[in-house]
C-alpha cells in the first residue's frame, strides 16, 4: 500500500501571476488536491531577489514549505526568486509563454524536472498532482482471466483469484470486463450491495481518482468489485474504461479482470494495462481449437499470455500438450472441484474454501507472482 506523501499531499504553488494561479488552482482541483500558495516569497538570505535555504518555511500549522512540499509548481514569473532555494526533486516550472530560451536556463538554475507550458501540458500536470495526492507508489499487479472456449470457467477462476488475494491481505479490486456475463457481483452474492457499477462510469473523462474509485465500489468478501448492473446498457466508452482501470491500478495491491472472449476497442484498452493474461482451457481438442482463435486476438495487445488447463477429460490432452498446441507457457492446472456449483448457488464465492483445489491453485499463483519484487515469474 502506498504511503502518504510528505507535506500531507499538498502541492506548493509559487507565483504572483493571478491568471496562472487561477489555472493552477483549477488543475489542482481537478486532481483532488488542496495546494498551499505563496503569492510572493520574502527575500531571505543570499543576494537580493533570491530566496535562501529557509524559503517558504512553514509559517502556520498545515502549511507546507519548499523542502517539505511533495510537489512544487513554480510560475515562470517567479523563477528568479527561487534561484537560491535548496535543490530538490519534484519542482516544475510552469507558464504559458515558454518559447523564450531564457526559460530553459531558468529551469536549470532552479533545478526543475520539467518545463510545462499551459494549456498543452494540463493533462500531464493533473496526473503529476494526482500522483502526489494519492501517494503514488508501486502499481497493482493486474491479471486478466479469459476463457479459451465457452464454459471454460474463466469467471470462476477470476473470482477465486480475487477472493484468495483479499484473504491474503492484499488490497484487491475485481473488475467485470464482460457486460454479457451476468455480473461478477452475482457470483460473489452481492448483486444488491450498494455501490457504483460500470454504467455509472460511462461519462468518465480524463483521470479518475483512485481513492474515490475504490471507495465508490461495493465491498464484498474483503475486496472491491466493479461489475455490470442488470440494466440495458452494455457499452462503456473505451476512454472511460482506460481511465477506470488505470485508477484501479494506481491504488496498488492486486487487480483481477474477468475478460470476455473477444477483443474489441474497449477490451484492448484493458489488455494494454494488464501484466498477465491467464487463458482457461479445458483439456480437450475442440476447446484447444477454439482457444487458438481467442489467443490470436489477445496476443495482438497483451504482453504476457499463459494457459491454465481446467480439469482432465477422459482421453483428453495433457496440460503440457495443451500449452504446446497454443504456443503459450503453462501457468498450471485447475482440477474440477466437486460440489463447487452447489456452494456458489448457496452464496459461497469460488475460492472461499481454503483447502479446495481451486483455492490451492490461486494461493500458489499469488505466492509466485507477489514476491519481494512484484512481478510474475516465467
Amino acid at each position: 500500500m502506498a504511503g502518504s506523501a510528505p507535506g500531507g499531499g499538498r502541492p506548493l504553488i509559487i507565483t504572483e501571476d493571478p491568471l496562472l494561479l487561477d489555472d493552477l488552482l483549477r488543475l489542482c482541483a481537478a486532481a483532488g488536491a488542496e495546494p498551499h500558495v505563496h503569492h510572493a516569497l520574502p527575500e531571505q538570505g543570499g543576494a537580493a531577489g533570491t530566496v535562501g535555504a529557509d524559503a517558504g518555511a512553514e509559517a502556520e500549522p498545515g502549511s507546507v514549505g519548499w523542502e517539505s512540499a511533495p510537489l512544487v509548481l513554480v510560475g515562470d514569473d517567479a523563477a528568479r526568486r527561487v534561484r537560491g532555494a535548496p535543490r530538490r526533486a519534484g519542482v516544475f516550472l510552469v507558464g504559458r509563454e515558454l518559447d523564450d530560451p531564457h526559460v530553459w536556463q531558468q529551469a536549470v538554475e532552479i533545478g526543475a524536472e520539467e518545463v510545462l507550458r499551459l494549456p498543452d501540458a494540463e493533462s500531464l500536470l493533473v496526473d503529476r498532482i494526482a500522483d502526489v495526492v494519492e501517494g503514488a507508489g508501486r502499481p497493482a499487479l493486474a491479471v486478466g482471466v479469459i476463457g479459451g472456449s465457452g464454459g471454460a470457467g474463466a469467471s470462476t477462476l477470476a473470482c477465486a483469484l480475487a477472493v484468495r488475494a483479499a484473504r491474503a491481505g492484499e488490497r484487491t479490486i475485481l473488475i467485470d470486463g464482460d457486460p454479457l456475463g451476468g455480473g461478477m457481483d452475482v457470483l460473489l452474492g452481492g448483486e444488491s450491495a450498494e455501490g457504483l457499477r460500470w454504467p455509472d462510469f460511462a461519462a468518465s473523462r480524463g483521470r479518475v481518482g483512485a481513492g474515490a474509485l475504490e471507495e465508490s465500489l461495493p465491498e464484498l468478501h474483503a475486496l472491491r468489485v466493479l461489475s455490470w448492473d442488470r440494466g440495458d446498457r452494455v457499452v462503456v466508452p473505451p476512454a472511460a474504461i482506460r481511465s477506470v482501470v488505470a485508477a484501479a491500478r494506481r491504488r496498488g495491491g492486486v487487480v483481477v479482470v474477468d475478460l470476455p472472449r473477444r477483443v474489441d476497442e474497449a477490451v484492448a484498452e484493458v489488455l494494454a494495462q494488464l501484466d498477465l493474461v491467464l487463458m482457461v482451457v479445458p483439456g480437450e481438442l475442440r476447446s484447444v481449437a477454439a482457444a487458438g482463435r481467442v489467443a490470436a486476438g489477445v496476443r495482438m495487445v497483451a504482453r504476457d499470455v499463459r494457459v491454465v488447463v481446467r480439469g482432465r477429460c477422459p482421453g483428453g490432452l495433457e496440460p503440457e500438450a495443451v500449452a504446446g498446441l497454443l504456443g503459450a507457457p503453462l501457468a498450471g492446472e485447475v482440477p474440477v472441484e466437486l460440489g463447487l456449483p452447489g456452494r456458489v448457488a448457496e452464496g459461497e464465492p469460488p475460492g472461499a474454501q481454503g483447502r479446495g483445489a481451486l483455492a490451492r491453485f490461486c494461493d500458489g499463483f499469488w505466492q509466485r507472482a507477489l514476491g519481494s519484487a512484484q512481478g510474475v515469474p516465467a
